[in-house]
């Protein structure tokens, strides 16, 4: 018979669905999170649209572990031939915007939490969840942080079929200025800007970085935009283009934007370095506990609120990056129990060693 638990993150999922969280627009859910733990006798705290509370026997001398996950979604695309806010049980699965994604890891990581709640721990655990991070926003998780204790590790619900992410790829966007000197298109005269860029353009499509990930492979770097000239007659002394770089655990994005700058004529300009990559010392407990369990390791090419949590973190969860973002978005069902699971597996495993 199904546990009660079980139960009860289905029904709560079912909840979040029927409600419209669009980044931005998560006040709604934050509500159904806050009112789903206070009714269970849990104190939690809010700030904007995040939703955050410890375990009971909190202590402030032990070390602290954060169960995060966000409760915003993407907006429904148009391939979509069910309602989205209608939560529909279908032959084992849970159809809804938002169930993958990662409603179904939030709500494992809720009923891990009640579980853990009373119990005494060597560690205090801190459940969060939180807004924007279908847009790596400034008031989600990186709003949370500055109100948290340090972390000795930070476990974030994504879909993942319960493989273990223990490398993120980060993103950072460049735009770039090319310089080149104006002239008629009659004459022999200027200096093509376009043409400048056409060589940086060409080197970018080829170019290998010197260091490799041995969980993600290579950086990837990708021209997306280009703009130059003005009218058909003058050679134009300006190009831009955007520069999309996918950077892995062995690069900082820094360390990445500056052998690219030593390989191109254009002015590179990083839009931020906020969404850094990341990577879990291979040492790690938690990693320890992984691997007792069996779990697969890998790592990740998308992107999470682990680029903006700057202690040991991983990505695991129920559900499947693959169905995220895609038109009838389901989770299976029995998805759910098994991610609380391995979950609470995994943490009375990473409590013992």
């Amino acid at each position: 018979m199904p546990d009660k638990l079980h139960l009860d993150a289905i029904e709560l999922l079912k909840e979040l669905i029927a409600t419209p969280s669009f980044s931005k627009e998560e006040n709604a859910t934050a509500l159904l999170i806050k009112n789903f733990l206070e009714e269970r006798g849990i104190k939690t705290k809010q700030s904007l649209n995040n939703v955050w509370a410890f375990s009971k026997h909190v202590d402030p001398n032990k070390p602290s572990i954060l169960l995060n996950s966000h409760h915003d979604t993407v907006k429904p695309n148009s391939g979509y031939t069910l309602d989205p806010f209608q939560p529909l049980e279908k032959e084992g699965k849970l159809y809804g915007l938002g169930s993958n994604d990662a409603g179904g890891c939030l709500v494992s990581l809720l009923a891990t939490f009640i579980h853990f709640y009373d119990q005494k721990l060597p560690y205090n655990l801190i459940l969060a969840a939180t807004a924007e991070e279908e847009i790596s926003g400034k008031e989600g998780i990186a709003q949370v942080l500055p109100q948290l204790p340090e972390l000795s590790l930070a476990i974030v619900g994504e879909p993942t079929l319960l493989d273990m992410a223990v490398a993120e790829k980060g993103l950072m966007v460049i735009d770039a200025k090319v310089r080149g000197q104006a002239g008629h298109a009659a004459r022999e005269e200027g200096v093509n800007a376009l043409y400048l860029a056409l060589d940086d353009l060409l080197i970018i499509r080829d170019y290998k970085f010197k260091k490799t990930s041995a969980y993600l492979g290579e950086n990837k770097v990708s021209a997306t935009i280009i703009q130059a000239g003005t009218q058909h007659n003058v050679v134009p002394d300006l190009c831009t283009y955007t520069l999309d770089l996918r950077v892995t655990d062995a690069y900082t994005l820094e360390e990445a934007l500056e052998e690219l700058k030593h390989q191109l004529k254009a002015e590179l300009i990083p839009r931020s370095v906020r969404l850094q990559s990341s990577r879990i010392d291979p040492n790690h407990k938690i990693v320890q506990a992984a691997k007792a369990l069996g779990l697969r390791l890998y790592g990740s090419p998308t992107l999470s609120d682990q680029a903006l949590i700057p202690y040991p973190s991983v990505k695991i969860g129920p559900g499947d990056s693959a169905r995220s973002h895609t038109a009838d978005e389901f989770i299976f069902l029995d998805e759910i129990p098994k991610g609380i699971a391995c979950y609470i597996r995994l943490l009375e495993k990473y409590f013992s060693i």
